[in-house]
């Protein structure tokens, strides 16, 4: 079956707090889903979007938990493998009463260790759309740079646009360790999803209007530059929106935002939308997922986005 969206990357039991405050004063955890790019797959799924998630999960209970959700969720779990020894990442979160978040990992010996380029099926890729790709599957071992070169091949080969959100994550390698990177995989890149502290690491910028300016030399045709609670700039085709902020209800989990909105320009991109609406959609729906505690599970469902936009009216009762 066609896809519209696949990505590659690594999933992770989240353990989010039961109460609000610094995590050695926390007591309990409930056991959550996590990782962006399984986080994009759910939420592009929930949009209707046909999507599938390549990975290797730790043949423990953990592994088919995340399996079961992912299946659960719509997404194509076909190249998703299970390997011994390698135990299902984990995370744990803290949250500030603010809705400000740490993240403590514990991936060290992470499944996505055991995956090769020759895992990849080139079929899979035939029948792709878009292939999503963030750097945090870069910053937990160099070696995965070689699945990327391969993707990207495949990818190019088939005509699939190549999406990337750098997701720069700093508790995993350093900001040169990063710039070096993730500066060899924009030439490649079609859609870029990035955030502007993001960029001034990769290119020394941070300016949006001088990001795009540089990256769009490089050929990507949709550039979108998040500033979190400033909204974001995007541009395609000569045309430049300023996006503003769409003002959440009440901010209580950060995470996951940038990965919503990820979805939300994806979705649009693949219907042709005109660039405003693509902006506004996909703001809309960073704006409702920092009102639900969790990675995803504040992700909307297409008609959710719709009735927060106004588009239609919901009766509740």
């Amino acid at each position: 079956m066609k896809k519209d969206v696949i990505t590659i990357g690594e999933a992770m039991i989240a353990f989010n707090p039961s109460s609000t405050g610094p995590m050695k004063f926390v007591n309990g955890f409930e056991k959550n889903i996590g990782g962006a790019e399984l986080n994009v797959a759910i939420g592009c799924s929930r949009l209707g979007l046909q999507t599938g998630f390549i990975s290797k999960l730790g043949n423990d209970e953990f592994g088919k938990y995340i399996y079961n959700f992912a299946r659960g969720e719509g997404i194509d779990v076909s190249q998703i493998g299970f390997v011994d020894g390698y135990p299902t990442s984990l995370n744990f979160k803290e949250i500030m009463e603010d809705g400000n978040v740490r993240t403590f990992y514990y991936r060290d010996k992470s499944p996505v260790l055991e995956m090769e380029p020759e895992d990849l099926d080139e079929s899979y890729f035939e029948s792709a759309r878009v292939l999503h790709l963030t750097g945090i599957f870069p910053a937990i071992n160099p070696k995965n740079m070689a699945i990327f070169e391969r993707a990207i091949e495949l990818a190019k080969k088939h005509d699939v646009l190549i999406s990337f959100d750098p997701n720069i994550r700093l508790r995993m390698w350093s900001k040169e360790e990063a710039r070096e990177t993730l500066s060899t995989i924009l030439p490649h890149v079609d859609i870029l999803l990035a955030g502007d502290e993001e960029m001034e690491i990769i290119m020394g910028e941070n300016d949006p209007e001088t990001i795009i300016e540089k990256v769009k030399t490089l050929g990507v045709s949709y550039i979108a530059v998040k500033q979190g609670d400033k909204g974001a700039v995007v541009y395609h085709n000569g045309e430049l929106i300023h996006a503003p902020v769409v003002k959440a209800s009440k901010v209580v989990d950060t995470v996951g935002a940038g990965d919503g909105f990820d979805a939300g320009m994806l979705y649009g991109i693949l219907q042709s939308w005109p660039l405003e609406k693509i902006a506004t959609f996909a703001a809309t729906i960073g704006s409702m997922v920092v009102g639900v505690k969790g990675d995803n599970e504040g992700l909307p469902y297409y008609e959710d986005v719709q009735a927060r936009m106004g588009e239609i009216e919901r009766i509740e009762r």
